[in-house]
């Protein structure tokens, strides 16, 4: 992986398959995201990852810190700064970006996302109308989940950037009439109007 400089610190990515071997050690449910989820989708390489991108539940996180004791885990709180997480404090509930490296100075490695959740629901953190089943939320792939493209375009729909809008161009061909649909849905939703929903179909 590349070595790209940020005001945060330097960031190198860990391999995808070296972060799905530590996480097949959490007895919680989770799910490679990001550019990886849709990369996956589509059954190939498209573009570079600059980080590799974890969603896991935040009622979980006392099990996902101690999964992680050895590491340093550090939450953007407030967004935009980086404070460090210590084993066995609660996050408070604005915060769902978590960043991990090795050890302190070091380039950062991968990054955690806390999802929501109401029972045996996943509930979309920016728009609590927006629920599915937490058992449809991941896609069996190489011995671990993917964050369903779906979902993951959602989160990327908000704010696109040129990766965002490829990622949407390259995987739409790949989702299944009922993915589309749930997209175009949720779009309408948390925006009223988007410009992928003409794309989506009807």
């Amino acid at each position: 992986m590349p070595r790209i400089e940020t005001p945060l610190g330097p960031w190198e990515a860990a391999p995808l398959d070296a972060v799905a071997a530590l996480f097949q050690k959490l007895a919680a449910p989770w799910w490679v995201s990001g550019g990886y989820a849709i990369e996956l989708a589509v059954g190939r390489s498209f573009r570079e990852h600059a980080d590799v991108d974890i969603n896991v539940l935040r009622r979980d996180q006392t099990a996902v810190r101690a999964l992680l004791a050895d590491w340093d885990v550090h939450a953007a709180d407030p967004p935009g700064q980086l404070r460090p997480w210590p084993v066995g404090e609660p996050l408070p509930a604005h915060v769902h970006d978590i960043w991990v490296r090795e050890h302190p100075g070091g380039p950062w490695r991968f990054q955690l996302m806390l999802d929501e959740a109401d029972g045996d629901e996943w509930v979309y953190r920016r728009d609590a109308r927006i629920r599915r089943p937490l058992a449809s939320v991941g896609i069996p792939t190489q011995g671990f989940l993917r964050l369903t493209p779906e979902i993951q375009l959602l989160f990327k729909a908000r704010a696109t950037r040129p990766k965002d809008e490829l990622d949407f161009e390259q995987v739409l061909p790949h989702l299944t009439r009922e993915q589309a649909a749930w997209l175009r849905e949720a779009l309408a939703t948390e925006h009223g109007r988007h410009p992928w929903q003409e794309r989506l179909g009807t």
